[in-house]
């Protein structure tokens, strides 16, 4: 968290937390585009972006095409990207997966972040030019950043690695112990079979019959009415109860849908958001809204 705001730090957060937390703050712009870059961070990654999604834009113009308004919602779950409206989502950027956010210091309209893509997990770069809010709306993001940080680590998220293992500890146990299970059948049968192959007799000097390794073992009672220990049931203990397992019990297990997600995002947060206010604009674009 301490590489998530490398400048402006003699500036205080600009919203209350109530209001990214509870509700949303929404901003208009001009949505240039999205597209691909090699990298997550960068200012010469964006630079790039936002110099072919200009181009792009100016070849569209003089086909008699608008750049679209966009209303974006920025909140601790994420920043969304609607039609002003019918409010319909065109794009819903978790914040997790946002890693660098930047405005422009030339052209105070034009700001951009860098978003993983959560089905293709590219890296995107987002491109709006904003109405004179681009240092607001980057600095509003940050904030958001911050607040879903601190909260994902008071609902349990740091407790993602310890939970990765524990897992692992709980295989190798289990492994041990299976391996144990096989070990001890292994010389019982063996103990068995040398015993059986001495005896020939049907019967042995007290006119029993002798012990058969494939005759189920039941529950006999000792001379003081209670069971012997050794033939009770290997799942349970010796008061008839399922044995306590510190490993599947308690609130730290979850499925693994659940448990992806959980360490998805601790690596997203983990990796930080950059923000930067910097130079990338080469020309502005002819049209204001």
């Amino acid at each position: 968290l301490a590489r998530l705001i490398s400048r402006r730090k003699d500036k205080s957060w600009m919203h209350t937390p109530e209001a990214l937390a509870k509700h949303y703050i929404a901003y208009n712009a001009k949505f240039l585009g999205n597209t691909e870059v090699e990298a997550p961070k960068g200012t010469e990654v964006v630079k790039d972006a936002v110099r072919k999604l200009k181009f792009q834009r100016h070849i569209k113009k003089s086909e008699g095409q608008k750049i679209p308004k966009v209303e974006l919602q920025i909140s601790i779950y994420g920043v969304k990207i609607l039609d002003p409206k019918t409010k319909d989502v065109q794009h819903n950027c978790q914040l997790h997966r946002i890693s660098f956010c930047a405005d422009d210091k030339t052209d105070k309209r034009i700001f951009t972040f860098i978003c993983k893509d959560s089905e293709s997990n590219k890296h995107l770069c987002y491109v709006f030019d904003s109405e004179k809010c681009a240092e607001e709306i980057t600095l509003t993001i940050g904030q958001a950043f911050d607040l879903a940080y601190k909260k994902f680590l008071e609902s349990g998220g740091k407790d993602v690695e310890t939970r990765k293992q524990i897992g692992g500890l709980q295989k190798r146990v289990r492994l041990k112990c299976v391996q144990m299970v096989w070990l001890t059948v292994c010389v019982f049968f063996f103990v068995q079979a040398e015993s059986i192959s001495m005896k020939l007799q049907s019967t042995d000097v007290f006119d029993m019959v002798p012990f058969s390794p494939v005759t189920p073992l039941v529950p006999t009672k000792a001379s003081n009415g209670s069971v012997c220990p050794c033939l009770v049931s290997a799942g349970k203990d010796l008061f008839g109860a399922e044995p306590f397992d510190p490993f599947t019990c308690g609130a730290a297990d979850f499925p693994p849908d659940i448990q992806s997600k959980l360490d998805e995002m601790q690596e997203g947060f983990k990796m930080g958001l950059t923000l930067e206010g910097t130079v990338f604009s080469l020309d502005p674009l002819d049209s204001r809204c």
